[in-house]
């Protein structure tokens, strides 16, 4: 396992990026089809950047990127690149007031993740909390036939978030990329089609 580790890590450091984490991502990109042409991205606790980062490389200067996090990223967008950072909570009204302003979205994005305590109890009942509001954040702010990306730690609760996707999008499911390590307990919930009248899953 360590070698893959090892692989995903040394692939990213060449390609410029600053977290292996990119490679989910891509993977979820390969898939679905995330991102769109000239799309609208809101990534939520971007930092340290590599997801944005890929998204301005996918978009080619076509599009806009709008990145939120208490932490600046460590990367320098490319020139010409739409990109726009916001230093705050995200959860914050003065932070949700401006990404409102700067919407509505094509695509939201989260792989923000909680503290971690130790406890597997504890970190899943966490990331769950995080991961409904950033949720409802995806459904107050996308545009109709937009989709979300969400991280979120499995702990037999994720369910109940996969329920409230399909009650909003047009697809709904879990999915682990295999960039993700094999002990990790994180999956990503994606909903695909941004419709209020409901959904099916797959």
């Amino acid at each position: 396992m360590r070698r893959t580790e090892d692989h995903y890590s040394r692939r990213a450091r060449e390609q410029g990026f600053p977290a292996r984490s990119v490679f989910k991502l891509q993977q979820m990109q390969e898939r679905f089809r995330l991102i769109r042409p000239g799309a609208r991205i809101l990534d939520l606790g971007a930092a340290p950047g590599s997801w944005s980062r890929y998204c301005l490389q996918t978009l080619a200067g076509r599009g806009l990127v709008v990145a939120v996090d208490l932490n600046e990223p460590s990367f320098q967008p490319t020139p010409g690149a739409e990109f726009r950072f916001l230093r705050g909570d995200l959860f914050a009204a003065e932070v949700q007031a401006r990404l409102a302003e700067w919407g509505p979205y094509d695509l939201v994005l989260s792989d923000a993740a909680p503290h971690t305590s130790g406890s597997h109890l504890v970190d899943a009942q966490a990331s769950l909390e995080l991961a409904g509001r950033a949720l409802e954040l995806a459904l107050l702010l996308l545009k109709p036939g937009g989709g979300t990306a969400i991280k979120v730690f499995q702990g037999g609760e994720e369910g109940t978030l996969l329920a409230r996707l399909r009650e909003g999008f047009t697809r709904a499911r879990a999915f682990k990329p295999e960039a993700s390590r094999s002990e990790s307990r994180e999956v990503y919930l994606l909903g695909l089609g941004r419709s209020p009248g409901g959904a099916k899953s797959g």
